[in-house]
C-alpha cells in the first residue's frame, strides 16, 4: 500500500509508522491505495482491495539534526527537526465488503414473552 509518498508492505496484525494521518487514538480508517496484493503465487485484484487500520497513537519521529556550513566564512547553523508520524495497527487486509463488519441488532423481548417467563418462574 502506499500512504505520504511512501509504501508499504503489509498484512493483519502489523504495527506501522507513517505519515501523520488526520484522526485521534482508538480510531479506524480505511487505506485504500493499494498497489499489489495477494497471497503466495495468487496475485488479487488490487483495485478492489482495501486496508483497514486503527490509529494507535499520534507522535513524532527521531530528531534530525540540520548543520549547515561554509568554510572560512565563520558561518554555521544547527536546527533540529521532529516529524508528526501516526502509528498504526493494520486490522484487515482484503476485499472492501470484508472489511465492513456486519453488526446483527439483538432480539428484543416483546411484552407477550415478559408475562409468560414471570409467570413461569413463579411457578416454580
Amino acid at each position: 500500500m502506499r500512504t505520504g509518498g511512501k509504501q508499504y508492505r503489509v498484512a493483519a496484525g502489523d504495527k506501522i509508522a507513517v505519515e501523520k494521518l488526520a484522526g485521534e487514538a482508538g480510531d479506524t480508517i480505511t487505506l485504500g491505495d493499494v498497489l499489489l496484493a495477494g497471497e503466495g503465487d495468487t496475485l488479487a485484484d488490487a483495485a478492489a482491495v482495501t486496508v483497514s487500520a486503527e490509529i494507535i497513537a499520534q507522535a513524532k519521529s527521531e530528531k534530525v539534526i540540520v548543520f549547515k556550513k561554509r568554510r572560512r566564512h565563520n558561518y554555521r547553523r544547527k536546527n533540529g527537526h521532529r516529524q508528526q508520524m501516526t502509528l498504526l495497527r493494520i486490522t484487515a487486509v482484503g476485499a472492501a465488503e470484508a472489511a465492513k463488519p456486519a453488526k446483527k441488532a439483538a432480539a428484543k423481548k416483546t411484552k407477550t414473552e415478559a408475562p409468560a417467563e414471570e409467570a413461569a418462574a413463579s411457578a416454580e
